[in-house]
Parts: structure tokens; sequence; C-alpha cells
């Protein structure tokens, strides 16, 4: 029985970092205040910021420990901060991706009013926003999200075929080296990971 304390007191602050890294993100859309508005044509600062970032939600942690096998998952929320002019009678509207291209603002699946507009998304997939000022879509205010998940990665993009060149002479063909076999002590996600051996080395010092 006392050779558990060290299993449930590591146990316990597992559960104490993933509390804490469970918190949602904030995100400050357009990466300046007010990021929310008509871009400048040369320089779309809202489609530059959204390519430039990636929002991961859910990442799966599995610690093997004495033969114990232990999974914890959380959600990490990303938040979304949309600032705006108020003089401007702005909005953020949650929209389909057809709306979103169309710039059509009737029946949202979502409305936030307010400065700052507080999005919080913790499901992933694609997520589309418009303005719901009159006109201002159709110039451009509006951004599409992109969440991520660690349990169901992007599939890649095949490449292309490639034509081999023509050669004279035989072509050696090497098998490609077998993937290096490592035995599976700890598999962490989205940089955890050496905060969890932190937390470890704690535990059993």
């Amino acid at each position: 029985m006392a050779s558990l304390i060290p299993i449930l007191s590591l146990v316990f602050l597992l559960f104490a970092a993933f509390y804490h890294l469970g918190e949602a993100r904030n995100f400050t859309v357009g990466g300046s205040v007010p990021g929310w508005k008509v871009p400048d044509p040369a320089n779309n600062t809202l489609k530059n910021w959204a390519a430039g970032r990636r929002f991961i939600v859910g990442d799966t942690l599995v610690l093997f420990l004495l033969s114990l096998r232990i999974s914890f998952r959380y959600i990490r929320n990303n938040r979304f901060v949309f600032h705006y002019d108020n003089k401007t009678n702005d909005s953020v509207l949650e929209v389909t991706e057809e709306n979103y291209k169309n710039c059509i603002t009737e029946k949202p699946v979502n409305e936030y009013k307010g400065e700052p507009a507080m999005v919080t998304l913790s499901v992933s997939g694609p997520h589309y926003f418009i303005s719901g000022a009159p006109g201002n879509c159709q110039k451009d205010e509006k951004l599409i999200v992109a969440v991520q998940s660690t349990q169901h990665p992007p599939i890649p993009k095949p490449a292309a075929p490639t034509v081999p060149t023509p050669s004279k002479s035989p072509t050696t063909v090497t098998a490609p080296a077998p993937a290096p076999s490592s035995a599976v002590g700890l598999v962490a996600g989205s940089g955890i990971f050496w905060a969890i051996v932190a937390i470890i080395g704690f535990a059993w010092a």
C-alpha cells in the first residue's frame, strides 16, 4: 500500500498540471488594436495573421508507469479577441463557408457584439467570420480560423508524381531504412513533454 503513495502523488501532480495547461489561450485577432477592421488592400493583415499561426485543441498524454497505463486528455480552448472601433458600428458574425464566400450576413451561426468581442473555439475544424457592418465583408474584413486537433492531424497532400529520367545504366534501388524503434515510455503532445519530465523528477526525488 505504501508503494502506491508515490504513484498517487504523481497522478495528482499531473492532474494539477493539466488543469493549468487546459486553460484558454487568448489571441488578439489581427495582432493589433483595433485588428478587426477593413484591411489595407496591399497588406491583408487578417489573412496574414491567421496564416502565420497554428491553433490546436485536444491533446493527449499517455504515461506508462510501473506497467500502469494512465491516459490524460484535456481540451485547451482558443479564445479570440476581436478589437474594433465602436464608432463603426461593427460586429463579428460566425457564418457558414458558403455565406463566408458570398458575404451573406443573414442568419449567422453566432453573432458577437460589444468591444471587444470574445469568441471561444473548443471544436476543431475551420471557423468562418465576417464583419457585420454593411459592405465591410466585400472589402475583405473576414477571417478563417483553422483549429486543428492532435487526435486527427490533417492528411498531407500527396506530392506530384515525378517522371523518371531514362538512363542507360541500370538503376540500383535502395530499400528505405527501417524506422528506428524506441520504447514508448512517455508520449506527450503540444510541447508539454519537458514539463511532465520535471514533475516526475520532482515527485520521485
